[in-house]
């Protein structure tokens, strides 16, 4: 069909009123054009009776009821895993690559979420998944078990990257989302509000989990994002309609301790990169300095990818910029030092399994009162139909999913065997 032939039909329709031409428009377009991107993770995903555990009650939202979809999702497929890389904001369509197609009067129904809670994230599916966040309205596919994985100061989604594609090969029936946390990765360059918390990080990823229909049965944060993960169990402050574990990596529910001389201490890093000028002419440099500055080479090596470069691939001059929002991670690293949790911790929700991982070298250290707390918690939890836990992983420092894989995957692995859809 040509441009002549469509206004045409567009002229012949103009009294069958403006919801006609935009139907008509909607399925032009969609027959034509092979980049029709997805809205779907731009609205809130609570619906009547499907209320995911993790939504506090402001999220609820009056929804109209919505069309049957007949249509078949559509995912990027790249074996054994499917993968979904997304970002849920309406500003990121140049830059996603998006999981489906959305039915247009979902799309002109539907409350459109405030674009400064959302965060770009990652969806690994194993291969038996065959569900996606459209289907949740087809009752005869069910929802396949789901991790949330968070990562910690100054990371990204991609520490989890090659962990995660491991867990998905061996528990095929799983899917997995990695996180962008606000200020880090590619939701720096989503414009979130402060103050920048532990709490309003969580905050964050509840409302993103809403987003995509999900109902996590695990959730696992390193470090800042251990703290975040009970916040999160904190916010939603009720009885959960099935088990969830909660995995708590080299991280204590309190006070924050530094580690011992000469190890890396990310508040100095911190302090250290902000000094450091936005945009740089040479990774190596930077390596260097952090190096001369009293930081290890892996932790050096580490930050630096963090860099991007921020002239076009043919340009002849190179240099890089930071990805991260270095003034918010700063407030989110003092709230981290701050925030205390230990009445989560005392005090879970029937159905709440945290457990708490220490590395053997841990950078920060776990005081002979953490431990006691936690193991007095171990008691009082299995009265009340919770349950806490507290495991040691041998010959790693603070960096567990790089120190030890192989140890770290066999405690984790646990949490996801014996779990159907």
């Amino acid at each position: 069909m040509n441009y002549y032939k469509l206004v045409e039909i567009l002229i012949r329709h103009v009294s069958a009123g403006w919801a006609e031409l935009s139907r008509l428009l909607f399925s032009w377009s969609f027959r034509h054009s092979c980049s029709t991107m997805s809205f779907l993770s731009n609205f809130t995903a609570s619906f009547p009776g499907e209320r995911p555990p993790f939504i506090p009650p402001y999220s609820q939202f009056n929804l109209h009821s919505l069309p049957p979809i007949s249509s078949r999702p559509t995912i990027r497929i790249s074996p054994p895993f499917q993968i979904g890389v997304g970002r849920s904001s309406r500003y990121s369509r140049k830059r996603s690559v998006c999981m489906t197609l959305i039915n247009e009067r979902l799309g002109r129904d539907r409350d459109i979420a405030d674009p400064s809670s959302v965060l770009a994230y990652e969806l690994v599916q194993g291969k038996l998944v065959k569900w996606s966040s459209m289907v949740v309205l087809n009752r005869s596919i069910p929802e396949p078990p789901t991790a949330v994985l968070l990562h910690g100061i100054l990371g990204s989604r991609k520490n989890w990257g090659s962990f995660v594609r491991r867990l998905a090969q061996e528990f095929p029936t799983w899917q997995f989302v990695l996180v962008d946390l606000r200020c880090h990765g590619d939701s720096a360059s989503i414009k979130t509000r402060g103050p920048h918390t532990v709490a309003s990080t969580a905050l964050d990823v509840l409302k993103l989990i809403a987003q995509l229909r999900i109902t996590p049965r695990v959730l696992i944060g390193h470090s800042f994002g251990g703290k975040v993960v009970l916040s999160m169990v904190e916010q939603a402050a009720k009885p959960l309609p099935r088990p969830v574990r909660v995995w708590v990596l080299d991280a204590t529910p309190g006070k924050v301790r530094a580690g011992q001389d000469g190890e890396d201490h990310p508040g100095k890093l911190i302090s250290f990169l902000r000094k450091l000028p936005k945009e740089v002419s040479s990774k190596r440099d930077i390596v260097n300095a952090l190096i001369q500055e009293g930081f290890s080479k892996d932790v050096a090596q580490w930050v630096v990818t963090n860099l991007r470069p921020t002239g076009a691939a043919s340009s002849s001059s190179s240099s890089f910029s930071w990805v991260f929002d270095l003034e918010g991670i700063s407030e989110m690293y003092e709230s981290y030092e701050e925030t205390n949790l230990w009445k989560v911790v005392e005090n879970l929700p029937r159905g709440v399994h945290v457990n708490f991982l220490k590395a053997e070298r841990s950078l920060h250290r776990w005081a002979l009162e953490d431990l006691q707390r936690i193991h007095a918690a171990e008691e009082s939890a299995a009265d009340e139909g919770g349950g806490v836990e507290m495991h040691v992983l041998e010959d790693a420092g603070h960096w567990v999913h790089a120190d030890n894989p192989d140890g770290l995957f066999r405690i984790l692995s646990f949490s996801f065997k014996g779990v159907k859809a």
